[in-house]
Order: structure tokens, then C-alpha cells, then sequence
């Protein structure tokens, strides 16, 4: 009895919110034209905070025309939903709006809502402070000491009772499905770094076991909340500001001393192969599959050992899936697009991980993270919709600030005078020991 042949997953739209562009034409311009999105930070209080810098993503200010082209009334609904929607959540929502847009599915009748879902993934979101200032001012004495007996009668009521729905981690799906009439299987994955390969790979195997025929994948992150940069401060080595603060992200390189927060998000739209070729749609990648990792300290060994184990799972997995679909990673036709967090030993355990993974094969590495820091978990989002345009441009992103390669780092950086190759993979691991990965190919005829 002959089994069937596994269904093909194509990618039909991009969107990306970033530091160095929130449409597909500047994101793109940006990189090849080797343009930091680091700079000066306005988001972030300073007083007490001694992050100048960081990789904000200014282009997107939360104004409707930040969420694409949008007919009248999906303009009204997101603009009337915008009071329960914090900042990381509207960039998210932007992502997918525009990758519906760049596909050609945006207007309704496009497409199947019942055979059309989204998986999208999102850093867990911290509550603002000042959502509960009118309660903790209310139940102040005359001296301005909190009187907690007061909270339940006088300052809980003094807080707006939505303000949950601001940030709950599975709302840039839900209200991406809602506004989208998206009726087919929908969920939100939560692994920080980890979560945009995540949701990439949950989403192909949605389409492939026939549960939908095109899904919206990808992730939203933020470093640059207040209290969330407050505690990476406090429990991760960033790195020292500079003269020139587009310096600072320095992955694999031997000068590197720690990341560089930063905010983003990106999505993809997936679809199966045949229903992209029956209404003629443009095809940016095809996904060959995704391979998930997760390594404990204990089992691990050394501590942060861990990334070098998780990273070498998720790249031999991808390698086996690669072979099993035809797809020979070399020198010569493909690129690695890794974590590059810039963080002293994670890189040197990621770049070791990639080696253990590839063996003898020298493929070229490139980390967008050096143009624009760690967006949490829209980083890797952000990172497939570069290559993917690399692939299409069929020209490398180079990787900024390494000018001189770890020698603990035994991988091949890429520049300008490498080819992006045919395919990549992307690689992301955050640093409770979750990575994942994808391996995309180029498909030059359906």
C-alpha cells in the first residue's frame, strides 16, 4: 500500500515590524545596505535605568497606517481594539495584517476561512505599572503610605477591568483571527526566543496533515518593556555602550560583551503548495520542516552547555529532513542563520552546536541580531523574513561587527562575497534551553 507523499508547505507573504523597517522595501534596504537599527533609546525611563541604547523600533508608532493597507472597517476594529492591546501585541497584529497583504489573501473573499488558522508565538507580556497607579494612589494615608485593607474596596475598582486582555500572550492570534474571520486551527506557543520556529514548524504540520490549507505563522517580542529590561539588566550581561551604539551588537565576535535589547515581530503566511499554484500566488521559500530541542543544565552538564546540545539536535534534524527531501546542505547552497545573541559563552556554544550539527561543512553563518540586537521572541521571525529575502535577491546578508571571528567560534562568517545559496536554516534558542529551527529552501518553479 503506497503512502502519501507528504504535502509541500510554501511561504506566500511576508510582514515584519523591526528596528530597520516595518515594510518589506526598507527592511530590506537596510540590511543590504548595512544599516544599524541600534541607537538611542526614548522608551525606557533613564533615571534609574542605564540603558541608553538598544534597538527600538521607531518606524512603528501604533498609527493605523503602521498595520498596512486595510480596507475601512478592519481599519475602525483595530483602532477601536488598540485600548487592549499593549505595544507588543499591535506589532504582532502588524506583522500578520501586512504578510496578508503581501500574499494577496488580505480581502475576505480570497480565501477559505474554515480551512484558513494561525499559530503565533509571543514573549510572556509584563503588565505596565502605571495600569495599576490610580488603585495604589487611591489607598495612600496622609503620610502617602499604601494601605493595603484599602485594595479590594477602594483602588481595585480604580483599575480598568480589560486591562488583562492588554497582555495575555495569545492575543495577537486571537485578534488576528477575529478581525481576519481566521475560522480554521488557531493557537499561541510562549518559549520565548524559541517561539517563532515553533510556531513556523506547528503551522506546516497543520497544513500537511490536512487540518487547513494556508496558515499565518511567526512571533512578537520586546525587550524594552520597563520592568522586562529592568530584569535582563539585573540577570544578563549587556553589553557596554559605545561611541557608536550600532557597534554593540557584536555576534561571534572577540570583542562581543553581551546583547542588546530590542522589540520587533514578523510573520509568514503558509500555504499549501497546491492551493498557492491554483490562484497563482508568488513564492518566497518553501518550509522543508522544523526539529524542536529542549536541554537542561543538569542533563547538560556545564552550565550553558546546554545551547551547544540543543543547538546540534535542531541542526542535525534539520540536515536528516533536508536529505529526506532532496535538499544537500554544503558550502555551496546554503547559509545558517543563527541565534548570534552576542553573549560570550551562548555564542561560542551556539557556534559549536552548529559545527557539531554540520560536521565537516563549512557553511556560511550570518546573525541579523548584529543589526538590530535580541527582539525576543520576534527575533527569529524577523530573521527568516531577512533570509527569505535574501534567498529571493540571491544576496547574502552580511553579518555586522566581526571583524575579528571568536577563535572559540568554529564556523564560517558570511559577507558580501558570499551567496546566500538555495536554502537556509534558521536557528533560535532562548536561555531556559528551548531552540528550534526551520530549513527553507528556494523554489525557483511550482
Amino acid at each position: 500500500m503506497m503512502s502519501n507523499p507528504i504535502r509541500r508547505v510554501v511561504i506566500t507573504g511576508l510582514g515584519v515590524v523591526s528596528p530597520i523597517g516595518r515594510d518589506l522595501d526598507t527592511f530590506w534596504k537596510n540590511l543590504v545596505d548595512e544599516k544599524t537599527g541600534v541607537s538611542s533609546l526614548d522608551c525606557l525611563p533613564q533615571g534609574g535605568l542605564d540603558l541608553p541604547f538598544g534597538g527600538q523600533a521607531k518606524c512603528f508608532t501604533g498609527d493605523i497606517d503602521n498595520f498596512g493597507p486595510l480596507e475601512k472597517s478592519l481599519q475602525r476594529a483595530i483602532k477601536k481594539n488598540q485600548k487592549v492591546m499593549c505595544r507588543e501585541i499591535e506589532m504582532g497584529v502588524a506583522a500578520c495584517q501586512m504578510a496578508l497583504a503581501h500574499s494577496g489573501l488580505a480581502a475576505p473573499g480570497s480565501r477559505n476561512p474554515e480551512r484558513t488558522g494561525i499559530v503565533y508565538g509571543s514573549d510572556y507580556i509584563l503588565t505596565r505599572p502605571e495600569e495599576f497607579s490610580d488603585g495604589v494612589v487611591a489607598c495612600f494615608d496622609a503620610n502617602r503610605i499604601f494601605q493595603m485593607r484599602l485594595w479590594p474596596t477602594v483602588g481595585r475598582p480604580k483599575v480598568n477591568p480589560l486591562w488583562l486582555l492588554k497582555y495575555l500572550p495569545n492575543m495577537p492570534a486571537s485578534h488576528v483571527a477575529i478581525y481576519n474571520d481566521l475560522r480554521g486551527p488557531s493557537n499561541s506557543i510562549t518559549i520565548r526566543e524559541a517561539s517563532s520556529a515553533a510556531s513556523i514548524a506547528e503551522a506546516v504540520a497543520t497544513i500537511r496533515r490536512g487540518a487547513a490549507d494556508v496558515m499565518l505563522a511567526g512571533a512578537t517580542g520586546s525587550r524594552l518593556e520597563p520592568l522586562r529590561a529592568l530584569h535582563f539588566a539585573a540577570s544578563e550581561k549587556l553589553a557596554n555602550p559605545r561611541s557608536n551604539p550600532g557597534e554593540m551588537s557584536r555576534p561571534f565576535d572577540s570583542a562581543r560583551d553581551g546583547s542588546v535589547l530590542g522589540e520587533g515581530a514578523g510573520a509568514l503566511v503558509l500555504e499549501s503548495l497546491e492551493n498557492a499554484v491554483a490562484r497563482g500566488a508568488t513564492i518566497w521559500g518553501e518550509v522543508i520542516g522544523g526539529v524542536g530541542s529542549a536541554v537542561g543544565s543538569a542533563s547538560a552538564g556545564k552550565a550553558r552547555d546546554f545551547v551547544r546540545i540543543a543547538t546540534k539536535n535542531v541542526v542535525s534534524g534539520l540536515v536528516a529532513k533536508g536529505r529526506a527531501a532532496g535538499v544537500q546542505l554544503n558550502v555551496d547552497n546554503c547559509h545558517v542563520h543563527a541565534c548570534g545573541k552576542s553573549e560570550v559563552e551562548s555564542d561560542r556554544s551556539e557556534a559549536n552546536g552548529i559545527h557539531d550539527g554540520l560536521g565537516n561543512e563549512q557553511i556560511p553563518v550570518t546573525a541579523a541580531k548584529s543589526y538590530f540586537g535580541n527582539l525576543g521572541a520576534g527575533s527569529a521571525a524577523v530573521e527568516i523574513v531577512a533570509s527569505c529575502l535574501a534567498l529571493h535577491h540571491q544576496k547574502m546578508i552580511p553579518m555586522l561587527n566581526c571583524a575579528s571571528l571568536d577563535q572559540g567560534c568554529p564556523i564560517k562568517k558570511a559577507d558580501t562575497s558570499t551567496g546566500p545559496g538555495g536554502a537556509f536554516i534558521s536557528l533560535s534558542y532562548s536561555s531556559q534551553g528551548q531552540a528550534s529551527g526551520v530549513l527553507i529552501r528556494r523554489v525557483l518553479s511550482a
